[in-house]
């Protein structure tokens, strides 16, 4: 209600305190959205572990038929992987060798985590899966779905699904999604992929070579499991403690969207890998973390094919030892854009093991390649826990001299968070640097030098 108020012709015009308004929407948002969110789908389907997958366009296979699920709900698939199971036959006896699931921006990001289902390709991948010519479907629930897409399924046998009563689009088949008749909608969804593969086209099929491995679902439940085969009484101590030595410099959670006007520059690449040369642990959700499994940033076994600091590759490989695996990657998957409560999590039990306010940990949040709403809605949520927020592009708030301000340096004194904004990814590594280079002066922690980016 309070929301809705401000938002209405007429009332608060007090730009101070319209963003102390945004901090306790985002404190909202974060807690009783994108964390009840997490919670009741861990209930629901299980608490992710880590799990071996592929990603990129060519787990698309022409043998098979291909469903890609695509938006942010797993209710929906969840149905549409156990009803892809039970009629694999049925498709075997068209001539397919079964039945082949692909995940598309965060939809698929939860059946990878839970289910191993590989990720064919992020939010601006999804007409690249339907112009291979070998995807049969494409069901969709909410949010990342472009409107285009009808018009490239048409020009294919390709069938594009709508199941949400808020998302229709002309040229869409329609099957209303709702809890009570979750089987008999996952059922149609896979009897329609069937019908469409008949009509499959095999001289229009072209799937680009190469699937690169990755490795997933690392909840905070998941990574303590490992943690604990190293300090069972008190598995935060070996994080903490190479964080302490220097061995991992600070903490960076790389989320939220791919943006035309970044991807050309390969922006969250090339920040990746200046943040990995300093020793920085690198965490990822959403599309964001498409971009870091198809570039190899999450395959375990890349590990030595980076330019890796050589505290944080020991860590990694140490970890990933116990764990039984050759190494952790050198970005860590938490899961989908709402799984962002994770890191939250995270930094939570950070704080209450060390005694230190959120604010005061050596961590930073960067959306590098900012395009939803809803990454404003969690990156403020970020700011009101205390966390530096690196963005790009500039949001649209910024200019108003006050509320630039007021972001940028005098909510550090509110909350201990700040608005970051850059857009050269090597200049934006070394503002990050800087930053957790501050927080680790303040607590009194060794500070190297930084790599030359």
């Amino acid at each position: 209600m309070n929301a809705m108020h401000r938002t209405s012709m007429g009332n608060d015009a007090d730009p101070i305190n319209i963003l102390l308004a945004d901090l306790q929407m985002g404190l909202i948002d974060g807690y009783m959205g994108l964390t009840m969110a997490t919670e009741l789908s861990d209930v629901l389907f299980g608490t992710p572990k880590p799990i071996r997958s592929f990603a990129n366009l060519a787990t698309i296979k022409p043998e098979y038929v291909n469903i890609a699920v695509h938006g942010h709900n797993p209710l929906l698939s969840e149905k549409i992987v156990e009803w892809a199971d039970k009629l694999n036959e049925k498709a075997k006896s068209l001539g397919a060798k079964g039945i082949n699931i692909v995940g598309i921006c965060c939809t698929g990001n939860e059946v990878l985590m839970r289910h191993g289902i590989p990720l064919a390709g992020n939010e601006f991948q999804a007409e690249l899966a339907i112009v291979t010519g070998a995807l049969d479907a494409m069901v969709v629930d909410y949010q990342c779905i472009w409107p285009i897409l009808a018009d490239v399924a048409s020009c294919y046998h390709t069938k594009l699904i709508t199941t949400m009563p808020f998302v229709k689009i002309p040229g869409a088949m329609h099957l209303e999604y709702s809890p009570e008749k979750a089987d008999e909608v996952a059922k149609q969804v896979i009897e329609t992929a069937l019908e469409a593969y008949t009509r499959r086209d095999p001289s229009r099929v072209y799937i680009p070579d190469g699937a690169e491995e990755i490795i997933a679902g690392f909840s905070v439940e998941a990574l303590l499991e490992v943690l604990k085969k190293i300090n069972s009484d008190d598995p935060l101590k070996p994080l903490i403690d190479n964080i302490v030595n220097g061995n991992i410099f600070g903490v960076v959670a790389i989320v939220g969207c791919p943006n035309p006007k970044t991807r050309r520059l390969a922006f969250t690449e090339r920040m990746i890998k200046g943040l990995l040369k300093n020793n920085v642990l690198v965490i990822v959700t959403g599309c964001i973390a498409h971009i870091a499994g198809q570039a190899g940033f999450l395959n375990p076994n890349k590990v030595d094919s980076f330019e890796v600091g050589n505290g944080l590759k020991q860590v990694l490989k140490a970890l990933g030892n116990v764990a039984g695996l050759n190494s952790l990657p050198v970005a860590i998957h938490m899961g989908s854009c709402v799984d962002n409560s994770r890191i939250g999590v995270l930094l939570k039990a950070l704080s209450e093991r060390l005694g230190l306010k959120v604010s005061d940990l050596p961590v930073v949040a960067s959306a590098p390649e900012l395009i939803s709403e809803k990454a404003i809605s969690i990156g403020t949520w970020a700011l009101a826990l205390g966390v530096t927020v690196h963005v790009c592009p500039p949001p649209r708030v910024l200019g108003g001299p006050k509320v630039r301000e007021v972001l940028t340096k005098e909510l550090k004194s509110i909350t201990g968070g700040e608005a970051y904004v850059e857009c050269d990814p090597e200049l934006a590594v070394k503002g990050i640097l800087d930053r957790i280079r501050q927080k680790r002066i303040a607590l009194n922690l060794p500070v190297p030098e930084a790599v030359v980016i």
